[in-house]
Order: C-alpha cells, then sequence, then structure tokens
C-alpha cells in the first residue's frame, strides 16, 4: 500500500512539472498553493511573480458574479466541476484564450475537500478561428441583408436554399415560400440544366439571362452573376446575383433619346442655317450691285435699309451654325504657329470701322515678356476677341476699349495666356452676369433693345475658349463699364522664354559664390524650368522628383538651398521637410525654399511654421529666383562675419 501511494505521488509530481496543460491549486480560503510551470507559461509570469497575484482577480474575473453560485454548487456536491473561458493578455502583450477547469480535490472520493483545482488549457488558436468564422459569418449575413441586389442560393439539386430581402421584392414571394422549390421556376430549366452540368463558363450562361419573372405576370429586366458556393474545396451550391436593371434601361434609353435629339436639333440648325445662307449671300450681293447704280436719294436710302437689314441676318445665321457646330461637338481646333499681336490687330482693323463710328478709342497692352510667337487656332483666338471686343463696341456709347494680355504660365506642355478685354460701357446687372454665357440669353432683355443679336455671341466664346483649356468670366469695372477676363492654353517654341515676366534686373547671385542647391520637383516642365533660371545665374543646381528622393540625396551630399515643391508624390514636401529636421542639425540643414502653386492667406505661415525658410508661389519669376539665393549669401556672409 504504501508503494502504492508512493507511486501515486511520483505520477502526480510528474504530471503537473510536466503536463502541457496549467495547474493550479488553490485553498479553500482563495490562497495559493501551488501552480506548475504550464500555468506559468501561459500566463506570462515567472513563478514567484504568479503566487503575488489575487488568485480571484486572475483565474475566476471572466465568470463575474456567477463563480459564487459555482463554488456553492461544487461545496455541496451537486455540480463535481465547472468551466469557462478566460481572455488574458500575455506580458508580451498577446492576447491568450484559455478554458478553465474548476473541480475539488476531496479526502476520498466522497470526503472532505481539501482545496481547488483549476486546468487551464490554452484554446487561442480555436478562438481565433471561432472569431473568424463568426466574422465571415457576420459579414456574410450583412451583405446579403443590406445588399442592393437580389442574392438567392441553390445546391447542386437545384433547391434554393436561401435569399435575402431583395429577391422578395424581385420575385414577389417570401424567402419561406421559395426555399426548397426549384431554381429553374426563376431562370428556367434549361438554364439550371446547363450550370449544373458544368460544362461551359458561367459567363456564357450569365448572358443569356436576361429577365426574371414576378408573380404578377411580368418580366423584370436583369443582370445576373453566378458564383460557386466552396466549402473545404468542395462545391455545395451556387449564388445567384440579380440586378434589376429595369430603372437603368429607362434613364439610358431616355439618355439616348435627349443625346439623339440634340444631334438632330443641332444637325436642323446647321443645315437651315446653310440653306438661308446661300440665298441671303444673293440678296447681299445683288444689293451691293444696286447701290453701284444711279439711284436718287430715297431709293439710295431703301436700298441701304436692305443691305444694313442683310447683314444683320448673316450675322445671325452664322451665330447659329457657328453654336451649333460648336453644340455637336464638330468643331475643331487647328495648330499652326502665328503671333497673337498680329491676331489682335486683325481682329482691330475689322472693328475699326465700328468704333470711329461711335468716336471710340481702342488700345492694346501685351507685357513685352510675353512670348509672341505662339501654336494654336489663330482663326478661333480671333472669333473670341471679335465676339468680345464687339460686344464691347456694342454696349459702350463713348470712351475706350482696352485689350491686354496680362501675363502667361506654365500649364503642363503648355502655356496659359491671361487676356482681359475693358470697356466703359453701360455695364452688366450683378444679377444678369451669371445668365451671360448661357445661349440665347441677351442681358438688355430687360431693358430697351438697342442692339440687336442672338445671344448667342457669347455662348460660343465660352464654348471655344473650353476647347482651348480656358475659362471667362466677367467683373465690373471700376471706372464704370465691363471687364472680361478669359485665359487660353497655347503651345509655345520654347518653354523657358515664358518666366521673365516682371524680371526684376536689380542685383543678381555672384555665380563665385560655390552653392550647392537641390531642386524637388515632380513636374518634368517645372523642374526644367527651375533649373534653366538656376543656371543662368550661375550655378549647377541637382534635380528630384520627390520628397524621398530628397532625402536620399541629402545623405550623400552637403546641399545650402533646396527648392522644395510641396506637393509630390511618394512624399510631399511637408512630410521631407518634417524627416529633414529629424535627421539633421540645425547647422546641417540647407536652406529650405517652398516651392507651390498655392498663393492664399496664410499659406506663407503654414510653410514657414512647418519648419521651411522662405516660400515663393508659382509662376516662378527669376527676380523671385535670384532673389532667394541673394538673401541665402547675404545672409551666410553675415553670419561669417558675426563669427569672426
Amino acid at each position: 500500500m504504501e508503494e502504492l501511494t508512493f507511486n501515486q505521488q511520483n505520477l502526480f509530481a510528474h504530471v503537473f512539472n510536466y503536463s502541457p496543460v496549467g495547474i493550479v491549486l488553490i485553498s479553500l480560503d482563495g490562497q495559493w498553493i501551488d501552480v506548475n510551470p504550464a500555468a506559468c507559461q501561459l500566463l506570462g509570469y515567472e513563478r514567484n511573480e504568479l503566487m503575488k497575484c489575487d488568485p480571484e482577480k486572475l483565474i475566476f474575473s471572466s465568470v463575474e458574479s456567477n463563480h459564487e453560485i459555482y463554488f456553492k454548487q461544487l461545496l455541496q456536491g451537486d455540480i463535481s466541476t465547472f468551466s469557462f473561458e478566460k481572455r488574458h493578455v500575455h506580458q508580451n502583450e498577446t492576447v491568450v484564450w484559455t478554458s478553465v477547469h474548476v473541480s475539488f480535490v476531496r479526502e476520498g472520493a466522497e470526503g472532505e475537500p481539501w482545496y481547488f483545482i483549476a486546468q487551464i488549457v490554452d484554446i487561442t488558436s480555436n478562438k481565433m478561428i471561432e472569431q473568424k468564422l463568426q466574422e465571415t459569418v457576420e459579414r456574410y449575413t450583412s451583405l446579403k441583408k443590406y445588399n442592393h441586389d437580389t442574392i438567392i442560393s441553390f445546391d447542386l439539386q437545384g433547391k434554393i436554399m436561401n435569399g435575402n430581402v431583395m429577391a422578395e421584392h424581385l420575385i414577389g414571394q417570401k424567402i419561406s415560400d421559395l426555399i426548397g422549390t426549384s431554381i429553374a421556376s426563376i431562370i428556367g430549366e434549361d438554364t439550371l440544366v446547363r450550370i449544373l452540368a458544368d460544362n461551359e463558363p458561367y459567363t456564357d450562361i450569365e448572358g443569356s439571362i436576361n429577365h426574371v419573372p414576378n408573380v404578377n405576370g411580368y418580366l423584370v429586366e436583369v443582370l445576373v452573376t453566378i458564383a460557386p458556393i466552396i466549402v473545404n474545396n468542395r462545391s455545395i451550391g451556387f449564388y445567384l446575383l440579380i440586378k434589376d436593371i429595369t430603372e437603368q434601361k429607362k434613364l439610358l434609353i431616355e439618355k439616348e433619346a435627349a443625346e439623339r435629339t440634340n444631334e438632330v436639333k443641332s444637325e436642323f440648325m446647321a443645315i437651315m442655317s446653310h440653306e438661308i445662307r446661300t440665298p441671303m449671300n444673293g440678296v447681299i450681293g445683288m444689293t451691293d450691285l444696286l447701290l453701284d447704280t444711279p439711284l436718287d436719294e430715297e431709293q439710295q436710302e431703301y436700298v441701304s435699309i436692305i443691305r444694313k437689314s442683310g447683314d444683320t441676318l448673316l450675322a445671325i445665321i452664322n451665330d447659329i451654325l457657328d453654336f451649333s457646330k460648336v453644340e455637336s461637338g464638330n468643331t475643331e481646333l487647328s495648330e499652326e504657329p502665328f503671333k497673337l499681336s498680329e491676331a489682335i490687330a486683325e481682329t482691330f482693323d475689322t472693328l475699326m470701322p465700328k468704333a470711329l463710328e461711335k468716336k471710340l478709342t481702342l488700345n492694346v497692352s501685351i507685357h513685352p515678356d510675353i512670348p509672341h510667337k505662339v501654336i494654336g487656332d489663330p482663326l478661333k483666338i480671333r472669333q473670341i476677341l471679335m465676339n468680345l471686343i464687339g460686344n464691347a463696341i456694342k454696349f459702350t456709347p463713348e470712351g475706350s476699349i482696352t485689350v491686354s494680355i496680362d501675363k502667361a504660365e506654365i500649364a503642363g506642355d503648355k502655356i496659359q495666356f491671361y487676356f482681359s478685354v475693358e470697356d466703359t460701357g453701360i455695364g452688366v446687372p450683378a444679377d444678369k452676369r451669371a445668365f451671360l454665357f448661357e445661349p440665347f440669353y441677351q442681358a438688355d432683355h430687360f431693358m430697351v433693345r438697342q442692339a440687336g443679336g442672338t445671344g448667342l455671341g457669347l455662348a460660343i466664346t465660352r464654348k471655344l475658349i473650353e476647347l482651348m483649356d480656358g475659362e471667362i468670366y466677367c467683373e465690373p469695372n471700376p471706372g464704370g463699364g465691363t471687364i472680361f477676363k478669359f485665359n487660353i492654353a497655347l503651345k509655345v517654341e520654347s518653354l523657358p522664354d515664358v518666366m521673365h515676366l516682371e524680371a526684376d534686373h536689380g542685383q543678381l547671385p555672384d555665380p563665385n559664390d560655390k552653392l550647392n542647391i537641390l531642386i524637388a520637383e515632380d513636374n518634368h516642365i517645372n523642374q526644367l524650368v527651375l533649373i534653366r533660371m538656376v543656371e543662368k545665374l550661375g550655378f549647377r543646381p541637382d534635380a528630384v522628383s520627390n520628397g524621398s528622393e530628397v532625402l536620399e540625396a541629402i545623405q550623400k551630399k552637403k546641399y545650402d538651398i533646396l527648392f522644395m515643391d510641396i506637393q509630390m508624390p511618394v512624399m510631399n514636401g511637408l512630410e521631407a521637410t518634417k524627416h529633414l529636421r529629424q535627421m539633421l542639425r540645425s547647422d546641417e540643414l540647407p536652406h529650405i525654399v517652398a516651392v507651390t502653386a498655392n498663393a492664399l492667406v496664410g499659406d506663407r505661415e503654414r510653410f514657414i511654421s512647418a519648419g521651411m525658410h522662405e516660400y515663393i508661389s508659382k509662376p516662378l519669376h527669376n527676380a523671385a529666383v535670384s532673389s532667394v539665393i541673394q538673401r541665402f549669401i547675404d545672409s551666410k556672409a553675415f553670419q561669417t562675419k558675426t563669427l569672426k
């Protein structure tokens, strides 16, 4: 008997010390008696640390208020064991899920209880699988419940297994009534046979299902997707995803009808304009011949009226023809070299007689640094200027009209030219400006109709400007009258030539001052422009395309000045500046100059507070770049002098 007891003790000691299951012994008054190595490892404590913890909190806290009931039932012998799951946070901050089984160690089978024994099993992997399965079920349930399309599942016998609420709306039956019935009632017997045969791509079968029946006797137009249901690498059925396209089909038909109506309207207007223009040319031509014949004063007056009326009618027809071409998308832009100054001069030559009749002064102002040779459509540009200047003459009783090109800036591989046409006329009321560029609208609609026209001139002008990647708007002239401002994109022979606007011919940096300059700019054209500017000042800069490349370049070479574009891919200028501030000491940091198209109030302060030293806005001018470099040289010289 003593030998058996000895063997039992050895067996218990072996199991206690080497079992992969955590075992803890707790006295009846809730104190630790012993814990095995597996429990320490599982809970993330050394044995001496674990023995200092409160067993109540560490082991039984997840049982909440029920644990007292379980312990009472255990003491009374109503239950022999109870178990629960517990979530622990390991000391390495990983989450450990355990299953805890609690029972008594008694004196004999029915004897007095000596102490509690809790066996702790690691169920983390099972719990993770369970949670992922639960998440999958919840995602599927949510997808099925809230999907705007019909979802129906059916098995390999073609029997419907389930469906969502949208299926009830589409078919007109409750899902409970559909379950167990054949999917063939929805997609047809032949289609079901093709799906179950699995001999052809599902996409071919999907294309053959264009309608599904509703119990109320009508067919619903649909798009269908078929997807197999795979469980444990085995197909158990199919999902049928059905999109009701009835409304989309209606909208598509209405859209096509509207587009066709617009095309027919434009074609009709173009045909009618051409048809009317032919006899009108005859009327005007014969009127000219008649004016060259001997006429008395009364006849001369009548023929002159006919001629003016003919010219007016022909101008209206031309407007309608131009507008119909633009609306129908038949207007194409040509590309040929020409001079902007000549296009403006030719427009002035055409309109000068009308201006002289009203004793108006025509002025032109072109900034000296604007490129004169451009590549574009000179006829369309003259048409834009004719419409705007002609309008200004029409609504200016006295005073002047001024056409100017104020500036130009790079826009990709083109140049944006900024025009303005300013008059001293009657002006446009503020509440009418929003409608000026609408077809057939006339600003003097509610006033005395002093001037004729179709109201299409400005609408055509806006369309032509938009074709040239520009925009137009109207604003009041402070001195009385109206200012029309617009911009258009044109090509030029040499992009860097544009950057001479408002050049400051003051002090230039001395290239003998050896400076290492880095340019960070992702736009190739803008990068080239800035490189050329710096090179013209006598320096040889390096260039990169994003903030990440800036950090790499700085580690390889010390730079004095860094021109940093704000908006760049991979890493923008603000992020790069932040990293540089963290990487380098203040005396190693280059002079960072923010280069950006943002020129709003507060931008400069924002960039300076982000760690940059200076800020210049696009479009860049030679003067601005030169000034930045000169200020840096002056500052460097001052610091050197101070240190001495």
